[in-house]
């Protein structure tokens, strides 16, 4: 969250189809692609540094890894902006229109350090 900015930014791990940031846009919601931040190839943990830095909530279908991730940056007492891990199988509209009703629902403060499922 931003001074200025109560709203959800979010940032979309490599994993998850640019497509749903180009249906998201639209809509007026404020999505970075790893692809446009230059970060493909990054670890996941540094994917979640930037995601943190850059105060923007993070959408990946990693589960394992990004569970893992939540507990070791909340144990070292390290914020993040927000974790949001999304059903694989789903289409790309379909999690796009998961998202858009979760962004819809929650401010940026609500979710910061939360770990989220849709």
């Amino acid at each position: 969250m931003t001074p200025d900015n109560p709203f959800i930014r979010l940032y979309l791990d490599e994993d998850v189809s640019v497509l749903v940031a180009e249906l998201l846009r639209p809509h007026g919601f404020d999505v970075l692609c790893t692809r446009d931040a230059q970060n493909l190839g990054k670890s996941d943990s540094a994917q979640l540094t930037f995601a943190s830095d850059q105060q923007r909530v993070i959408l990946t279908h990693n589960r394992g890894d990004f569970e893992t991730l939540h507990r070791s940056f909340l144990t070292g007492q390290r914020p993040h902006a927000g974790i949001i891990i999304a059903n694989r199988r789903a289409s790309d509209a379909d999690l796009a229109r998961r998202v858009m009703k979760l962004l819809n629902l929650l401010m940026a403060d609500e979710v910061k350090n939360q770990l989220l499922y849709i």
